[in-house]
């Protein structure tokens, strides 16, 4: 049943908590960062043509699945795209933000064939972020089912999240957006807007997650008061879970997930409404109790992809992050110290300056990079000869 015509009359209850807050210092502008000369590498384009691409996955062999926002998921075998999408992936809302995103090989592929898909279902008055699974039999996608659909519904189209990330114990881990205009309801737990969430293989929420006894839509909830998630991933080096999210205008945040915590939004932020309002006169998450981000940026990067470089190719990168950056038309490289700290930032650009939608670390040692937008592309980056 779609829940999301209640869900206005709840907000209401955000808006008088934030009408409470007092002012505090304005944000500051941490959205540039050096270039990395373009001397140190080389762009090799393996596939173009994509159709708005929004995630990869490496499979034991050296094929690589790639999604199309639009609905298809492509092969590419031996360094060529295969001409015809994969068969017997899930019908998805395409529309504004919506539609097939996310594609991820389980740990267990190479003996399972399973791959797990997410994806926007429903449709302009109700709709959600899903999780598809099936086997892989080399050519098509069988025994396809839905485990997992966010609650409740909403009737927006934007603000899906709709990342994953496996962890060591085999739980998958999803994000989520506040679908725009619901974002005080990141900030309750008994939904699943503007969470992260954590699930077992086959959807059940994770017995030992932090709000597991509150049951309902809390016992999926592993960290929330999140605005738009959509990038996360595991460091096995650390053993940290990172995540980045959009912001509104501004006020962008690279996050070390814990378990339970609550991450402010939409009580604290950088960032401003699109129309330049304030949305909280708070900008100091520690300072209201808050876990505070890592890193921020403002104005906004947009950032939509993440990866931990685990190559050896580019070795003074090993164990760095990687932030796709739609707005910010690079790819940021965030430097880390061995215990996860920040000490410093710096862009590659691509050619033309493309929007980039998400990076990944691979098997060959190399950076795999996806351009957004209807013609995109997979890139391939190498050290320079």
């Amino acid at each position: 049943m779609t829940q999301h015509a209640s869900l206005g009359a709840r907000a209401a209850a955000g808006a008088i908590i934030a009408g409470t807050l007092a002012a505090c210092d304005g944000p500051q502008d941490r959205s540039a960062a050096p270039e990395i000369s373009p001397e140190l590498y080389q762009v090799e384009t393996v596939a173009e043509g994509l159709s708005f691409p929004w995630d990869l996955t490496f499979l034991p062999g050296g094929d690589i699945l790639v999604t199309e926002r639009d609905g298809a998921l492509r092969l590419i075998r031996d360094g060529v795209l295969a001409n015809a999408p994969v068969e017997g992936a899930p019908a998805s809302f395409f529309a504004g933000q919506g539609g097939l995103m996310e594609v991820e090989a389980a740990p267990d592929f190479a003996a399972t064939r399973i791959v797990y898909l997410t994806y926007s279902a429903g449709d302009a008055a109700a709709n959600t972020t899903a999780v598809f699974r099936a086997r892989f039999d080399g050519e098509a996608l069988v025994d396809g089912e839905t485990i997992f659909a966010a609650s409740p519904e909403r009737d927006t189209d934007a603000h899906y999240g709709g990342r994953l990330a496996f962890l060591p114990d085999g739980t998958l881990l999803l994000t989520t957006g506040d679908a725009f205009a619901y974002r005080e309801q990141a900030q309750l737990r008994d939904n699943h807007l503007g969470t992260i969430l954590r699930f077992t293989p086959d959807g059940a929420p994770a017995p030992d997650n932090p709000f597991f006894n509150e049951g309902g839509l809390a016992a999926f909830v592993y960290s929330y008061g999140h605005r738009n998630v959509q990038g996360i991933a595991f460091d096995a080096r650390r053993g940290v879970i990172w995540s980045h999210e959009h912001g509104p205008a501004g006020g962008d945040e690279l996050n070390r997930i814990e378990a339970g915590a609550n991450y402010g939004w939409p009580i604290v932020t950088e960032g401003r409404d699109y129309n330049g309002a304030r949305i909280s006169p708070f900008t100091d998450h520690a300072e209201q109790g808050f876990a505070a981000p890592v890193l921020g940026w403002t104005p906004s990067i947009a950032p939509a992809g993440l990866a931990v470089y685990d190559g050896d190719l580019f070795a003074d990168w090993t164990g760095d992050l990687f932030v796709a950056a739609l707005a910010g038309q690079a790819l940021h490289h965030i430097d880390l110290d061995a215990d996860g700290a920040v000490i410093g930032e710096n862009r590659l650009f691509l050619a033309d300056r493309a929007r980039i939608r998400q990076a990944a670390s691979g098997p060959d040692g190399a950076l795999w990079v996806l351009t957004d937008g209807d013609g995109g592309t997979l890139l391939r980056i190498t050290p320079a000869q």
